[in-house]
C-alpha cells in the first residue's frame, strides 16, 4: 500500500478544532496521496480555513529561487495569502489576530538549505510566541529516515542564516514533524504542537519506495532524480558552474563553455563511480546516481566540486550568488557548507582536502539528539 501523509489522516478525522478559524502554511507541492491540492482537500470537507500563508516559491512553487514573493489571493481558494518569503519569515500579531489555530503541510527536499525547512520554524516560533496551538501535517523524508545517510557538517552558528538557521547536519534524514519536536524542545518555545504523522511508511523508504508519482516542490527540484543530487549540487550554486537551473535536467547536470568533459569523466568515473553514473555531454556531464537508497550526496557533490576545480584552475570561479535575504550573494558557499571560509578549504591538495572533508561531513551525535523525537520505526 502507498504511503499515506499526514493530511490523508486528518481527513479521516474529526478534530475539536475543525471549524475554528485555521490559517494553513502550505503550496502546490502538498498534496493528498490520490493529488488533491491539501488546502482544497480540507476545505472540501468542511475545516473551516480562513488564511494561508506562503514559503519560498510562492503557495504555486513556481516563483524563481531566492526572489521575492508578495502576498495575494489564492486562486483556487479565494483566501487571502500571507508571504512568508517577502517582507518578513514569520507570521505577526495582525496576521494571527483573527485565527485559532495553526496548520502546516509542506513537502520537504530532506537537506538543511532548502528553505522550507526554517519557514516552519519561524511559524512554530510564531505560534508559541501569540499562544496559538499548531499542527504539523507529516510527510516522510523523500531521501529517507536512515541516520546512516547522514551528512554534515553541523551549521557553525556564525554561518547562520535563511539557508541555514540552526545547527543542524545538511542531510538530517528526519520529516518535519520529528525536527518540529525537536526545535520546540531545543530552543524552549514550548509551542501548543500536534503531529499528525503519515501511515505506510519506515525510514529505510525513499521516494522511490512510496508508491506515488513525484510532485515538483520547486522549480528547480523538478524529479527525485535533482533532489537525490540537490545535496551535493548546490554547492555549485557558489560557482561559475551551471547546475542547469531553468532547464528540464536541474540539478542532474553541471556545465560550462571551458568544461573538459573527457578528462573529467575518466577522473571521476574513477572516484565516484560506484556511486554515480557519468554521461558526457557538449560543454556538460550529466549525473545519475546508481543506488539511492545508500547515496552520499554531500560528498560526492564536494568531489565534483574539488575537481572540476583542480583541473580548471584558470577558468574556474567563485561567485556570488544574490537573493532577497543576502542581496550581495557574498559567503554562499559558507552559508551552504556551514562552515566559516569554506572556500579556502578548497585550496589544499586533493588527500588533505579529502581527510578534511571527511571529518566535517562526520556526525556522530545526531541520531542520539534526535532519538526522543523520531515518530516512525
Amino acid at each position: 500500500m502507498s504511503i499515506r501523509f499526514g493530511v490523508d489522516q486528518l481527513l479521516t478525522m474529526q478534530p475539536s478544532w475543525k471549524k475554528m478559524r485555521l490559517g494553513m502554511l502550505t503550496n502546490d507541492a502538498a498534496k493528498t496521496w490520490d493529488g488533491i491540492l491539501s488546502r482544497k482537500a480540507l476545505l472540501d470537507n468542511g475545516f473551516n480555513l480562513v488564511k494561508l500563508f506562503s514559503p519560498e516559491h510562492g503557495i504555486d512553487t513556481n516563483g524563481k529561487d531566492g526572489a521575492k514573493m508578495d502576498d495575494h489571493i489564492d486562486p483556487i481558494t479565494q483566501l487571502p495569502i500571507i508571504s512568508l518569503y517577502g517582507n518578513k519569515f514569520a507570521p505577526d500579531a495582525n496576521d494571527l489576530d483573527a485565527i485559532d489555530v495553526l496548520l502546516f503541510d509542506v513537502p520537504d527536499a530532506g537537506t538543511r538549505f532548502y528553505t522550507f525547512l526554517w519557514s516552519l520554524s519561524y511559524f512554530i516560533e510564531a505560534a508559541a510566541k501569540f499562544k496559538k496551538k499548531i499542527i504539523i501535517l507529516d510527510r516522510p523524508n523523500p531521501l529517507s529516515g536512515n541516520f546512516e545517510l547522514v551528512e554534515g557538517p553541523n551549521l557553525d552558528p556564525e554561518e547562520s542564516s535563511f539557508i541555514g538557521r540552526f545547527s543542524i547536519p545538511i542531510k538530517h534524514q528526519s520529516t518535519f514533524g520529528e525536527l518540529a519536536r525537536y526545535f520546540n524542545h531545543a530552543f524552549n518555545w514550548n509551542a501548543d504542537l500536534e503531529i499528525i504523522t503519515c501511515t505506510n511508511w519506515m525510514r529505510w523508504k525513499t521516494f522511490f519506495d512510496w508508491g506515488l508519482p513525484w510532485v515538483k516542490t520547486s522549480p528547480a527540484i523538478q524529479n527525485f532524480e535533482s533532489c537525490l543530487l540537490y545535496p551535493g549540487l548546490c554547492f555549485f550554486e557558489a560557482t561559475n558552474v551551471s547546475i542547469g537551473r531553468d532547464t528540464a535536467f536541474s540539478f542532474e547536470w553541471i556545465g560550462a563553455p571551458w568544461l573538459k568533459v573527457d578528462t573529467l569523466t575518466a577522473i571521476l568515473n574513477q572516484i565516484v563511480g560506484d556511486d554515480l553514473k557519468i554521461e558526457p555531454l557538449q560543454n556538460a556531464i550529466r549525473l545519475k546516481v546508481k543506488e539511492p537508497s545508500n547515496y552520499k550526496a554531500v560528498m560526492n557533490g564536494l568531489i565534483l566540486l574539488k575537481i572540476i576545480k583542480d583541473i580548471h584552475p584558470k577558468d574556474f570561479q567563485w561567485a556570488p550568488y544574490p537573493t532577497e535575504h543576502n542581496k550581495s550573494g557574498e559567503n554562499h558557499l559558507s552559508k551552504l557548507l556551514g562552515i566559516s571560509n569554506a572556500e579556502a578549504l578548497f585550496d589544499l591538495p586533493l588527500k588533505e582536502w579529502l581527510q578534511q572533508i571527511s571529518k566535517l561531513l562526520r556526525v556522530t551525535s545526531w541520531k542520539n539528539d534526535m532519538e526522543p523525537f523520531l515518530l516512525y520505526e
